[in-house]
């Protein structure tokens, strides 16, 4: 892993907010913020110009709002991952900024160790979201997918039977040790499968997947934990 400091963008209309952020955040050796944003419109020009490695990004901003900017980034295929912060953990955005590319989220509120933490965790290319507030989340939202939905169950033919039963137990919330102990399995082998399923589905990270293993009832609202 590389020495380098984890390279942080803040997006948040809220200037206070902001620099409550940079005093927590600033105090890590780890952390460099490399700048602010007030509103998702120059959340993203900012991530463009400054490809940091994690975006704090609020949800509720003017211009652009935090899902549309995750969106962008994401389009753009930058290699910056974002961490949304909400007010309410059960949010319709959040659902949002989940299946634009975010990888994960945290409410307002959260301790600062928490913070700091899903910053690293995020970094590291995991993802920040309990299953059952994400399985929560995908029921309590269901009703508004339509026929905009491009994504349906026939995607999930690419993967093999042993694919689909990782993917199952991803969006139970068990780790790969977990889930090489569910199997029978090195946990190497199933890096090496949850690898597989990702690049076959086109999706990002174990977040999105997730998300993907709800929206096509491989796995219902509930069913997890």
């Amino acid at each position: 892993m590389s020495d380098r400091p984890i390279r942080l963008l803040l997006a948040d209309d809220q200037q206070l907010l902001r620099a409550g952020f940079k005093m927590v955040l600033g105090a890590e050796t780890d952390i460099d913020i490399v700048g602010e944003a007030g509103d998702g419109v120059e959340a993203f020009e900012l991530t463009r110009r400054l490809v940091p490695d994690v975006v704090l990004m609020d949800i509720r901003m003017p211009r652009r709002d935090g899902v549309a900017a995750t969106a962008d980034i994401v389009q753009a295929n930058l290699p910056t991952r974002v961490l949304v912060l909400t007010t309410f953990d059960l949010d319709e955005y959040v659902v949002g900024a989940l299946r634009a590319g975010a990888a994960g989220f945290l409410t307002k509120d959260a301790p600062a160790a928490d913070l700091v933490e899903a910053i690293r965790t995020v970094h590291r290319g995991g993802a920040v979201v309990a299953p059952h507030i994400l399985s929560t989340l995908l029921g309590r939202f269901a009703k508004h997918r339509g026929a905009d939905d491009e994504r349906s169950p026939a995607i999930l033919g690419a993967l093999t039977a042993r694919e689909r039963e990782v993917l199952m137990l991803l969006a139970k919330g068990l780790t790969n040790a977990e889930i090489a102990d569910s199997l029978t399995v090195g946990e190497t082998t199933v890096k090496t499968h949850v690898g597989h399923l990702l690049t076959k589905l086109g999706v990002r990270d174990r977040v999105q997947a997730v998300v993907l293993a709800y929206e096509t009832g491989l796995v219902k609202p509930g069913a997890a934990g």
